[in-house]
C-alpha cells in the first residue's frame, strides 16, 4: 500500500464517521410529536374550591346528555363534564366560514373562565385532518369532540354550523342559539345565566 493511498483511505473512512454521527443529533432524543389539539389533554381538571355558580333554574328541560371521543379517541361523557361546572357546546365544522371568523374570540372567552366553565367543541362532516388543521390555526384549547355520524347534533338538532349551547351545572338546558353567537354576547350571557356576581 502506498503513503498516498493510505492517506486517502484514512480520509474516507473519517468522512463517512463525520457523515453517519454528524446528522444524527448526537445524544439528543428523538422530537416528540405535538399532544392532538382538543383531546383529553385538553379536559378540565377539577374546580377551584369555592366556585359561585347560580342554580340551574327549577323546570328547565335536561340537555341530552351524550358521550362520544375526543379528537384523540379518548372518550367523554357530557354529565361528566356538568357535573362540576356548566358547559358551552360549540357545533362547528373546519370549513365554516363564520365558525372560523368568530373562533378566535371563543377561544379566548374559553381561556378567561376556564376555572368556571368548559366549552366542547363538536364537530361533524369532517376529516380529523381538517379538524386537527382548524383548531391549531386557530388556538383551541379546550375539547373537541368527533361527532362523524352527528349523533350529538342530531341530540341538540343542530342542522347546521354554527350553533352554541348552553348547559347549567348539573345538566339543566339553558340556552341556545343556531347559527352560533359572537363571544361578546355569550360572555354576557354566562354572568347573566350560570356565573354568580
Amino acid at each position: 500500500m502506498t503513503r498516498g493511498y493510505g492517506a486517502r483511505l484514512a480520509a474516507v473512512a473519517v468522512a463517512a464517521t463525520l457523515g453517519v454521527t454528524g446528522c444524527s443529533g448526537g445524544d439528543e432524543p428523538p422530537a416528540r410529536p405535538a399532544p392532538v389539539a382538543g383531546g383529553a389533554a385538553a379536559l378540565p381538571g377539577p374546580p377551584p374550591a369555592g366556585l359561585a355558580l347560580r342554580p340551574g333554574p327549577s323546570g328547565a328541560p335536561g340537555a341530552p346528555a351524550v358521550t362520544g371521543a375526543l379528537t384523540d379517541g379518548s372518550p367523554v361523557a357530557l354529565a361528566d363534564l356538568w357535573a362540576d361546572r356548566p358547559v358551552v357546546l360549540v357545533f362547528f365544522t373546519s370549513w365554516c366560514t363564520l365558525c372560523a371568523d368568530r373562533q378566535a374570540a371563543l377561544s379566548e372567552l374559553a381561556r378567561r373562565h376556564s376555572d368556571e366553565v368548559v366549552l366542547v367543541g363538536v364537530a361533524t362532516e369532517d376529516r380529523p385532518e381538517d379538524v386537527q388543521r382548524y383548531l391549531r390555526e386557530h388556538r383551541v384549547d379546550y375539547p373537541v369532540v368527533l361527532d362523524a355520524d352527528g349523533t350529538i347534533w342530531r341530540s341538540y338538532a343542530v342542522r347546521e354550523p354554527p350553533a352554541v349551547v348552553v348547559v347549567a351545572k348539573g345538566g339543566a338546558l339553558l340556552r341556545g342559539w343556531p347559527g352560533g353567537v359572537d363571544a361578546a354576547t355569550l360572555d354576557g350571557e354566562l354572568r347573566r345565566l350560570v356565573l354568580a356576581p
